[in-house]
């Protein structure tokens, strides 16, 4: 894949974006758009269309680039670059403070116009920070619970705590006029224009929030801008869009997109080869050389910005010797991994960064090494004397994650370590609190080019690591901070580096696997090219048949 650098992400300006404006078309003319149906394994873990809400892969795939929109948006099809999305130009004020413009007549699925009132209310305490406060450090509490129905707009806790880990300081924005608005910090930030275009940063409309008799209703049809509106969303079964004609950037190829949750990967094979989906998504390496033995279809995709980890709760009575943890990490033979069960399709990374991180990229670390004897030693050294080790795990919500489970429980157990999978049906029984927590499955993404955006954004302070009580170390809390408001960039990567050392090696939150990968099968008459994300562009310029 081709990764942009750091001068092309973080660069301070922006070009105005006229040029991205596509022809409109009568809306009267005959509709003969096609629809499409989507096999996923998830359409949603929080039973939610909340961009705060649902911060996951499987949201990443049905929102962007079809139902949400930022200020600053990422070139899906070109390097993840950062484009002008709803603001047309930004500037700098100041090292706290951006400007941006945004573009003009964009209007929302109910047919009112965006201006500065609906992007300030986007990011305001009703709606995303209820009540806490920029510049504080305390970790706040989350526990990763479905929302339920309840009267009133009362946000779940989820939300403001995913507000927080995306705008740690984030004082308030302001609208200039009409098309103009604010960012205003707390503290200087290097990375303001990056926080602007990761998933969270979106624009809703604040009349379908006060339309909505409640947070539930509103977070099951959200009013936004992009190519498609939500027209039905069954928790479990399926979503259904439908094309937004008055869409700034030209009408949508498409009528209708329908995604229907598909767990097994089998059934979403056949459905695809006998036509009932036009694409199957989650594709594990071993299912392509099938499909593509049928000259009609084809497998696209390939690694993406995003890393599979195993997760460790540090406060389990067997876990919270870092010496077991550590011997946990030594005893994974990654590229067997990859090798085995990904066909060589991806990688083994240097850790959780990316070669697009530029300037911040420490090219000379790495993952630990595999030394069953090194694993051994550290747990006589532990007087570990096989106590059970909970793994609570999903049935394949990751592309292979019970086979890759599977081979790390005998990796483990090669060298001494009793690690016991525990199945689980969701993502709140994976996160439940308690002393029977232990080993989890994970994926860690890089929303924007800094570190701030993945190693701090889930294992900082406010990383959802901490948050649900998982794991926690001040010296790292500390070197986070730094990353977070330093503008000095040699002191921002000796942070980031210290960090790394903490989180890897000295005292592990995690252990990366391998580089993710996706792959999704179509047909090949339909023209569509994936994107190095789970995200799936269906805007006008790439569907056709």
């Amino acid at each position: 894949m081709i990764e942009p650098s750091r001068r092309t992400l973080l660069g301070l300006g922006a070009a105005a974006a006229g040029s991205l404006i596509l022809p409109r078309f009568a809306i009267a003319q005959a509709d003969s758009r096609p629809s499409i149906t989507v096999a996923v394994q998830k359409v949603s873990n929080s039973n939610t269309l909340d961009v705060l809400r649902e911060q996951s892969n499987v949201g990443e795939r049905v929102f962007f680039s079809s139902v949400w929109e930022g200020l600053i948006g990422r070139d899906w099809l070109n390097g993840l670059r950062k484009v002008p999305l709803l603001a047309t130009e930004w500037r700098r004020i100041d090292s706290q403070t951006v400007e941006l413009k945004l573009r003009q007549g964009v209007r929302f699925h109910n047919g009112e116009e965006m201006t500065a009132e609906d992007v300030v209310f986007s990011f305001s305490r009703e709606r995303m920070f209820s009540n806490t406060e920029a510049k504080n450090r305390t970790t706040l509490k989350a526990f990763e619970q479905i929302p339920t129905p309840r009267p009133g707009k009362e946000l779940p806790p989820e939300v403001p705590a995913a507000a927080r880990r995306a705008w740690p300081d984030l004082i308030r924005v302001e609208a200039v006029d009409k098309y103009t608005v604010r960012f205003i910090n707390a503290t200087p930030d290097v990375t303001l224009e990056g926080r602007l275009s990761r998933y969270g940063s979106d624009i809703m409309s604040r009349k379908g929030w006060d339309d909505a008799p409640t947070y539930l209703d509103w977070a099951r049809r959200p009013i936004t801008t992009g190519p498609y509106k939500i027209v039905d969303f069954k928790p479990d079964t399926y979503l259904v869009l439908e094309a937004h004609d008055e869409y700034w950037g030209g009408r949508p190829p498409l009528k209708r997109i329908r995604f229907v949750e598909v767990p097994e990967v089998a059934s979403r094979v056949n459905g695809l080869l006998s036509g009932e989906y036009q694409f199957a998504c989650d594709m594990p390496p071993d299912q392509i050389p099938g499909i593509e033995k049928n000259a009609a279809f084809e497998v696209q995709g390939g690694t993406i910005l995003n890393h599979r980890l195993t997760v460790f709760d540090k406060f389990h009575a067997v876990l919270a010797n870092p010496m077991v943890r550590r011997a946990l990490t030594h005893a994974i033979d990654r590229q067997a991994i990859v090798d085995s069960l990904w066909a060589g399709r991806t990688v083994v990374p240097k850790g959780l960064q990316w070669s697009y991180y530029d300037d911040m990229f420490i090219a000379d670390w790495d993952v630990p090494k595999y030394d069953p004897k090194l694993a051994q030693d550290l747990l006589r050294q532990a007087g570990y004397k096989g106590d059970a080790i909970p793994y609570r795990l999903l049935n394949n919500y990751y592309t292979n994650q019970v086979a890759t489970a599977q081979v790390l429980v005998e990796m483990w157990k090669s060298v001494g370590l009793n690690v016991q999978i525990e199945s689980k049906e969701n993502w709140t029984q994976i996160m439940e609190r308690g002393t029977a927590r232990g080993v989890r499955d994970w994926s860690n993404s890089a929303p924007f080019n800094d570190p701030v955006s993945s190693i701090v954004a889930q294992h900082g302070p406010n990383g959802q690591q901490q948050q649900i009580g998982e794991w926690t170390n001040d010296e790292a809390n500390r070197m986070a901070e730094i990353l977070e408001t330093s503008t000095d960039w040699a002191e921002r990567k000796k942070a980031f580096r210290r960090m790394l050392e903490i989180c890897e090696r000295e005292d592990p939150a995690y252990t990366v696997l391998h580089q993710n990968a996706t792959f999704t099968a179509k047909p090949k008459s339909i023209k569509w090219k994936t994107a190095p994300a789970f995200a799936m562009d269906f805007r006008s310029g790439n569907f056709s048949l």
